[in-house]
């Protein structure tokens, strides 16, 4: 955690130590503050590393965690993007199980859902409006699917939208949208943030 001025205001886990402690982490993938304050790691990058979510509360403290590797409800491979809606749910992109879990923010399984493709990276608007990076789908990883952007719901999971990568070989694993609508892409390969206007 950082001031506007760039200062160091909170540090979690610890520097080259890899492990699945209360105060480690193995391969972090994303982060999320509640409007509470409490923290949200989304832990795990596939492989040998981490498969959880491990919250703390607003000055650090650990709280619990919850997920192992598996395919099950709660169960993780790779919880690689994290969002939250009005009401206060968890969404996290369980990208190696092409799908979006939902929990309260004590980690009760709520749903899943499978509709948004390989989801890497996850962005809820003020309005509820989810936006779902897919940087993953083919016909070896997810068959079926491409990849891109899907808006849709985050109160009943409906897809409304796709923007289809224009590189057939893009990665677009975050996403995120603007007051206006307009839509941007954050791309790995090329390190490059796509726009996406608003029409």
């Amino acid at each position: 955690k950082f001031s506007p001025d760039g200062k160091v205001l909170m540090t979690l886990g610890k520097a080259g130590v890899a492990a699945d402690g209360p105060d480690t982490f193995n391969q972090p993938s994303d982060v999320l503050v509640a409007p509470n304050g409490d923290i949200f790691v989304g832990d795990g990058h596939g492989g040998n590393s981490n498969a959880r979510i491990v919250k703390f509360s607003k000055d650090g403290t650990f709280i619990k965690t919850w997920g192992k590797k598996g395919t099950a409800p709660g169960e993780f491979e790779s919880p690689h993007g994290l969002a939250m809606d009005s009401s206060g749910r968890l969404f996290v992109a369980d990208r190696g199980n092409n799908r979006i879990q939902i929990f309260d923010q004590e980690g009760k399984f709520l749903e899943e859902w499978k509709q948004f493709g390989r989801p890497s990276g996850l962005f809820i608007d003020k309005n509820d409006t989810l936006y779902v990076a897919d940087s993953q789908s083919s016909e070896t990883a997810n068959p079926g699917w491409k990849r891109g952007i899907r808006i849709g719901s985050a109160k009943d999971g409906k897809v409304v939208a796709f923007i289809p990568d224009p590189d057939p070989n893009g990665s677009q694993e975050g996403v995120a949208a603007d007051l206006n609508g307009n839509l941007y892409g954050t791309l790995t390969g090329g390190q490059a943030v796509k726009k996406y206007v608003k029409k």
